[in-house]
This record gives C-alpha cells, structure tokens and sequence, in this order.
C-alpha cells in the first residue's frame, strides 16, 4: 500500500521521486481561469467576495499538494482530463518546493484578505504574482518557483519540464528565424492600424434614440443618483491608493 503522504510518484529508471507534468500543468491551468474571473471581478466592479472564496479554495488545495499531490482536488481533476496521454515525468522535489511559495502567497491573501478585509496595492501585487505563476506553468511549462530552488537548496533540480536542467546545446542566435522575426514585426504593424481604426470609428452606434435606451435598459432616466447608485458608485480605497479612481468610475459607468 502507498505511503499516503508520499510526495511524488517513485518510477523505476528514475533517481528522485517524479510528478507527471501534464497533470501539473492542467491543474494550473483549473486554478488560473478562477483565479483570473476572481482577479477581474475584484478589480473592475469592486466585488471581493469571489476572491475571498477563491483564496480559501487555493489553500486547501495547495495544502493537500503539500502532503500529497494525490489528493489534491486540482490534481486529481486534471489528472482525470489528460488521463490518456503519455505521462511526462518531471522532478517532485523543486515542485514541492514551489508549491509551498504558493502556499505562503495564499496565506499572506488569508490574512489581509479574507480575515482582515484588506483591500490594497499589496492584495493586487499578491493576487498579480499567484497568476504570474499559474500562467507560466499551465501556459508554457515554466515553473518560476521551481528555477528559485537550485538558489536555496545544495541538491541540484533534477528531471525538468523540456530537459532545462540539462546542459542544453547551445545554438547561435535566439532560435527565431529572420522570417518570423518578420512577421511578429508585421503583426504588430497589424495591430497598431486596426487599434487606430476602430478609435477612429468610435464606439458601435445604432443606440442614439435615448426613448429606445431607456426601455432598453441601457441607460438611466437623467436626475438625480438614487442611494443605490451613490452606494455603488462609492470608490473603493485600494483603486484611490493606486491612482485609478478615475478608471473605476468609468469601469463602472459612474460619472
């Protein structure tokens, strides 16, 4: 019977106990779309609570990593999800070690956010750095927690994603054709004039009647705020801190 607390999976042919890397990333990639609509929420309508959800759901699950990868919901989940695919074996222990800064990221958002109802610069800072490194590992297969354990371990990281703690053969130039170096140029020139024409072109129209916004819901009868609107339109200290109370309101469609 297996060890419960067995952090890893200890396959022959391999030096260290290993996780398999395609379910790490689909488990980052379960917690990253929560975590951003939480993120987002926050940030534009000022509503907390999903974050304050969000936060007690990512300690659980990064606790459970902690003790056991197997038993974590996001894990067990996404181990479900790439069930038929050809395991990629990685190294367990700098993903441990990478876990836990997640783990110690959450605890700082379970203190000021959930316990204490900080909202502030450091919440977003916080909240920016935990989607930072969901965003790598599901995105690209980059653990940035993982490249700080060579610096606080003696014990080198052995069997990471894409063979980087290898030697890798060295090639001149930064592996990007002149081709396509062309054409990510062309792309952004792509971009910037179509950026320019739709500012050029205003907003979509065929809303200009006000009687028709109006039953449409769409735009308030002109008067005074109600209390209701006042409370809402009501600045949240964090985006003052920050400097954007103007980009708020107009988030929010406070005038």
């Amino acid at each position: 019977m297996k060890n419960p607390f067995q952090f890893g999976e200890t396959v022959d042919g391999y030096p260290v106990r290993v996780l398999n890397e395609r379910t790490v990333r689909a488990a980052a990639g379960l917690l990253f779309f929560p975590a951003l609509v939480s993120f987002m929420n926050a940030l534009l309508t000022a509503n907390y609570q999903p974050t304050r959800l969000f936060v007690i759901v990512f300690l659980i699950d990064m606790a459970l990593r902690m003790l056991n990868p197997r038993w974590a919901p996001s894990m067990i989940v996404g181990g479900w999800i790439v069930r038929k695919q050809t395991p990629e074996w990685v190294g367990a222990p700098q993903k441990r070690f990478a876990w836990g800064l997640g783990l110690l990221l959450g605890a700082a958002m379970l203190y000021l956010m959930v316990f204490n109802r900080y909202m502030g610069p450091l919440n977003m800072l916080v909240c920016a750095s935990c989607l930072t490194l969901m965003f790598f590992e599901t995105a690209f297969g980059i653990c940035l927690g993982c490249k700080l354990y060579n610096v606080f371990n003696r014990e080198k990281a052995q069997l990471c994603p894409g063979g980087v703690c290898e030697v890798p053969t060295h090639k001149p130039g930064w592996g990007i054709a002149l081709p396509q170096v062309a054409v990510l140029v062309l792309f952004v020139g792509a971009l910037t004039l179509a950026k320019g024409w739709v500012d050029a072109t205003g907003p979509l129209g065929g809303f200009d009647d006000m009687a028709t916004l109006e039953e449409m819901g769409l735009k308030p009868v002109a008067g005074a705020p109600s209390a209701a609107d006042a409370e809402r339109c009501k600045v949240p200290a964090f985006a003052k801190a920050i400097g954007h109370e103007e980009m708020w309101k107009q988030h929010n469609g406070c005038s």
